[in-house]
């Protein structure tokens, strides 16, 4: 299957990045690249950086951004990285780049991970139970799933998923595995399945949706990785450079909120001051106090945007 992937917000993405012809851009969650090459089209002797920890990611993209670098952009200069986002100042200085005039991060799971039945995602499809982005990574949801105790289970779906119904998922679970070990996304939708009142299965989103989002996030440490990620990009965003992340959960929409936050007002010193003494200077500045949302447009055309939230910051 190919790596094709309808970018989210991508006109309101790429304003936000007030792109310099000649500048230095990164695209920490390369995807598709349907973000790069808007990006490339936009560069004129600059540089054009992805990162993805997604091996077919970076093969797919790849050759789409260098079919078009080959074509009338040759003169910018193409990195292509496998790794994680959340190391990106390292990544980039191993690359001989020392910093950027922006960054752009599109957090969650692709369009292609998504349909691609193999990786175990989607609970629309019976597949192995794996769900990692990066397939060279130890821990798996199979492994979650047939290993972790039930208070484990039951705190990954409650914390990362926002599911009501997560103790008794994860009793289900817990019980279900004592006959034969879960393997397929197809087990796991019957449990969880059998674990919600069929009251509560009549409204409202899949069964299985919360669950398996919140597996997907500990699986792959989503959370920890976007924290992570702010702090590598304020360490190599150059002044006035800007970072512009989109999110698709309320959990990484408050994640960056409070970041960004933090990092424009990191004054610690009690109201009652007249002066600051605690010496921490602002990093960022804001940009967008409310987050840019998709279109009625954007949503009738690509359903799955619906959730999309876009926030942006400047590097002070």
């Amino acid at each position: 299957m190919d790596f094709i992937h309808e970018p989210v917000l991508l006109n309101e993405c790429i304003e936000s990045l007030n792109i310099k012809s000649d500048g230095t851009y990164l695209d920490g969650t390369l995807g598709g690249a349907g973000h790069s090459l808007e990006i490339l089209k936009r560069l004129d002797g600059g540089t054009l950086v992805g990162i993805d920890q997604d091996e077919f990611a970076i093969e797919a993209a790849g050759d789409s951004l260098r079919k078009a670098h080959n074509g009338n952009k040759a003169n910018v200069k193409l990195v292509l990285i496998k790794g994680n986002f959340r190391d990106m100042a390292q990544l980039l200085r191993q690359h001989g780049v020392d910093g950027v005039d922006g960054i752009l991060l599109d957090i969650g799971v692709s369009s292609h991970q998504l349909d691609e039945a193999d990786r175990g995602f989607s609970y629309k499809q019976d597949a192995k139970l794996d769900m990692r982005m990066n397939t060279d990574g130890d821990l798996d949801a199979s492994h979650i799933v047939n290993t972790y105790d039930e208070r484990e289970i039951r705190d990954i779906i409650r914390q990362y998923g926002e599911e009501k119904w997560a103790s008794r998922i994860a009793s289900f679970i817990v019980k279900a595995r004592e006959n034969e070990r879960i393997e397929r996304t197809g087990q796991l939708v019957e449990i969880i399945k059998a674990a919600i009142p069929a009251q509560a299965r009549r409204d409202g989103p899949h069964p299985a949706k919360r669950t398996f989002q919140a597996l997907r996030i500990a699986v792959n440490d989503e959370l920890g990785a976007l924290k992570d990620s702010i702090n590598s990009a304020v360490e190599i965003l150059k002044p006035e450079g800007r970072l512009s992340i989109v999110t698709f959960h309320s959990l990484e929409d408050r994640i960056v909120k409070d970041e960004f936050r933090i990092r424009e007002k990191p004054c610690t010193c009690p109201p009652s001051f007249p002066v600051c003494v605690c010496g921490k200077k602002p990093e960022l500045k804001v940009l967008t106090r409310k987050p840019v949302i998709p279109t009625n447009d954007e949503l009738d055309r690509n359903p799955r945007s619906r959730s999309a939230k876009l926030r942006t910051a400047q590097r002070v």
